[in-house]
Parts: C-alpha cells; sequence; structure tokens
C-alpha cells in the first residue's frame, strides 16, 4: 500500500474519541504496523495500545511485515491495559505468485507456533530483508485450521490501479487454493482516499460471489495522525530517496491511523455485517503469549550424562582452564559464581538452551566465523566458560547475579546465517567433547 505524501507540515490534532454520552460501539483493530516493521511503521507497540484504549478498542492485531517482533511487547502493553490481543504478520510472497502480501493471523498458540516457523523458515531460504516463502509448506501449516488470512493491502505497483473485479475474485481463490478457502477473509481497507471506495465495492461484490466472509482494518501504520510525517520519512528511507523524491510513492493524507468504533461504523454503514464479522474474528483469534510455553529441542549427551550433568561438566572443564583448579585459592570466587549459575540455569530448565547456544558458538569458531556474546551473557560465568562470550565477567567490584543469566551470540553478517542452520556438533567433532578455548576476536 501507499504512505503519506509529504507537504507543508501539518499540526493534527488527535482523531476524536468516542464520545461519552453516545452508545458505545465496539470495535477492533486486525491489522496494525509498528516500528517493527521496519521504515513501514511508526508507532511502538506501547503507543499503539495507549491509542486503543484511548478510542475504546477492545481487540488490537499486531501484524509486522515477516515477523513477529513486537509480539511480546504489545502482549505486556495490553495486558496492562486490558486489551485483547491477536497476532500476525503480513507475508511477502514470491512476486510471481500472485497472491500479494496476505496477512495471516495466528487464531491460536498453536497457530502462533505455526506461524513462527513459517516465518523462520522464509528468513534462512531468503536473505536478510527478502524470506523466501515455500508456498507448500504454507499450505501444509495452513490446513491445521489455525490461521485466518485476510486478503491484505493493494501492492504499491497497484493501488493506482482500476479496481478489476475479476482480478478481485481471482485472488480470492488463489488464496483459498493456497490457505484453504475457509481460512480467507476478504479484507476492506479505507484511508479516506478518492479510488477506496470504489476498490472495496468491488472488493465485496467478489467476496459474494466467491463466498468469502469479509472483515474491515485500518491497515494501520501509526497510532494517530500526529506521527504521519514520521512515517513519510520512514516510507522515503525505504526508497532511499529524499521527501521531495519519493513524494509520487507516498500516502497523500495522514489517514493510516487507529479510529473509534464510531467512525468505523459510518465508514462501513454500505457493508452489511463487516462490522459484525470483523469483531467476530477479532474475539474468537485472541491469544495470551503468557500461555505460552516454548518447548526447546533436546540436544544430545553422551551415554550417563543428562542435560544438566553434561553441561555442568563443559562448564567445569571450562571454568579450570580460564581461572585455574578448584582447589586454587585465586580462583574460588569464580567457581562459587559458577555454582550459582549453574543452579539457577538447572531451577529454570533452561540447560538444554545453553547447550545449543553453546553448540552454535562452537560450529561458528570451528567455520572461522567472528561471534561475540551480548548483553547479560558478558556477565555470566557460564558464558564465558564455554566460550559464547570472551568478555571477563568477574571484576573484583561486579556483584553475583541474582537470576539467570542470558547467552544470545553475534555473528559476522554475512555468514551469520550458518551456525543458525545446524545447532548439533559439526562432523569430525563428536558430541562428548570438551568446548574448545575460543579464538581470540571471535568470541
Amino acid at each position: 500500500m501507499g504512505e503519506p505524501r509529504p507537504g507543508r507540515r501539518l499540526h493534527l490534532a488527535p482523531p476524536p474519541g468516542p464520545d461519552p454520552a453516545a452508545e458505545p460501539v465496539e470495535w477492533t483493530e486486525l491489522h496494525v504496523h509498528s516500528v517493527f516493521s521496519f521504515l513501514q511503521g511508526s508507532s511502538d507497540p506501547h503507543q499503539l495500545v495507549a491509542e486503543a484504549t484511548r478510542l475504546g478498542i477492545s481487540v488490537l492485531g499486531l501484524t509486522d511485515r515477516d515477523g513477529l517482533y513486537g509480539a511480546r511487547r504489545l502482549a505486556e502493553s495490553a495486558r496492562a491495559a486490558g486489551i485483547g490481543t491477536v497476532f500476525g504478520a503480513e507475508l511477502s510472497l514470491p512476486a510471481d505468485s500472485g497472491l500479494g502480501t496476505p496477512v495471516v493471523l495466528a487464531r491460536t498458540l498453536a497457530g502462533f507456533r505455526l506461524l513462527s516457523a513459517a516465518i523462520s523458515s522464509a528468513q534462512l531460504a531468503g536473505s536478510k530483508g527478502n524470506p523466501v516463502y515455500d508456498l507448500d509448506e504454507l499450505a501444509s501449516a495452513a490446513r491445521a485450521g489455525h490461521w485466518a488470512v485476510l486478503t491484505g493491502c493493494p501492492s504499491a505497483e497497484h493501488a493506482g490501479a482500476e479496481p478489476d473485479l475479476a482480478a478481485a475474485i481471482s485472488h480470492l481463490r488463489a488464496l483459498g487454493e493456497v490457505f484453504g478457502p475457509g481460512s480467507v477473509y476478504a479484507e476492506l481497507v479505507h484511508h479516506h482516499l478518492p479510488a477506496e471506495s470504489v476498490r472495496n465495492d468491488v472488493q465485496y461484490v467478489a467476496a459474494r460471489r466467491v463466498g468469502t466472509p469479509v472483515v474491515a482494518t485500518g491497515a494501520v501504520h501509526y497510532a494517530a495522525p500526529a506521527q504521519a510525517r514520521l512515517a513519510q520519512a520512514l516510507a522515503a528511507l525505504r526508497r532511499r530517496q529524499d521527501l521531495a523524491t519519493a513524494a509520487g510513492h507516498l500516502m497523500p493524507a495522514p489517514t493510516a491511523h487507529l479510529r473509534s468504533g464510531t467512525e468505523m461504523a459510518a465508514l462501513l454503514t454500505r457493508y452489511p455485517g463487516v462490522m459484525e464479522t470483523t469483531t467476530a474474528l477479532a474475539r474468537s483469534s485472541v491469544c495470551d503469549l503468557a500461555d505460552l510455553h516454548p518447548d526447546l529441542p533436546g540436544f544430545p549427551v553422551p551415554p550417563g550424562h543428562t542435560e544438566a550433568s553434561w553441561l555442568r561438566q563443559l562448564a567445569e572443564e571450562g571454568c579450570a582452564r580460564r581461572y585455574g583448579d578448584r582447589g586454587d585459592r585465586a580462583a574460588r570466587p569464580a567457581w562459587t559464581q559458577l555454582r550459582h549459575e549453574l543452579d539457577v540455569i538447572e531451577r529454570m530448565e533452561m540447560t538444554g538452551y545453553f547447550l545449543i547456544v553453546h553448540d552454535i558458538c562452537q560450529v561458528a569458531a570451528d567455520r572461522d566465523i567472528w561471534f561475540q556474546g551480548r548483553g547479560s551473557a558478558a556477565s555470566s560465568v557460564v558464558c564465558y566458560t564455554l566460550g559464547i562470550t570472551a568478555v571477563e565477567p568477574l571484576p573484583p567490584d561486579r556483584p553475583r547475579r541474582p537470576r539467570c543469566p542470558g547467552a544470545r551470540a553475534h555473528r559476522t553478517n554475512w555468514r551469520r546465517r550458518q551456525p543458525h542452520r545446524r545447532t548439533r556438533p559439526p562432523p569430525g567433532r563428536p558430541v562428548g567433547t570438551s568446548p574448545t578455548p575460543p579464538r581470540v576476536g571471535r568470541s
């Protein structure tokens, strides 16, 4: 879809909220981009939730492009505000598929897992910013029945084209062939632009012909009109142009924002049943990520070991190499801290995770790929002894870590995908070997 057109700087007041004296009209927004749609959305999840609360929106769906990056932040903010959450993503499907950029909503936590796996697979198959989706894999995942698929916004190259009923019907049927006809919803988007009413009419008629239910969204790119100017700048940056040069490719009005139920009811008067269908879909798709408990894959360990005992052995071997034997007085603080961290890791059932991260780092080291543990890994003795970080975690004045240390690693950008493609030991290094000392500058 298009983005705002630059012009004179306007000081825009927020759109009117619901009239306290009027009967409240329930509304749910299912198509929202945040700042996690890089150079597309201009509001963070907290700002979106704050504006949704002001407008009386009961359910908010976050659908960033090719990612679920903002899901946790939305969940935290919405939970505090008492707003229901729906999670999904706008997928950049192959241009030759004719499917555009549909919005896939996870209707259950199982659907969230399936969508996360599909996006991860596409990101690994493609390059940075250009995921490659396998339509057969998407079709297989969709058969589980945990997704709802919206037609999405018209692509930039078709945004100004004359609406075509035959093309709209063909698009709905093509989406049904991949995702299943029972999962597809025709999407009406209204940004108060001249051509949109005709396009929505055509979409509505096409859906009636095919038998597809119809919903409406704001295809939101920012919480309130005042943030439209920032969205203009981001859209121009995405094109690597200044605002004046990009003008013809930017949306001509600051209208891709959240709206109240009263405003949406007025816009949808000519489309009977659409508000009710939208609200019903949103209510039935609400998910609470607090109920999501990821299960990490098991990590193979040598005979006679559990994940916990193997992690402890690897860490203790590394501690002896880094700091000295357990009986050395100078090494005593390191061994005390190591024992404390390992106890926390075992209590939180994170031993498998640390073994996986350690193995990824070992694969990177074996292939001479530069990497560095980041965040709290730099203050963890376990991470230091496993070679996840080369940062000394025990200066004299550093307090003892009270919670589970993190283990995240950054790798050289152009080769960063290679360690991700496998988390098992590479050929020639069987399971059961101790970690080798990390190369200087590569851990």
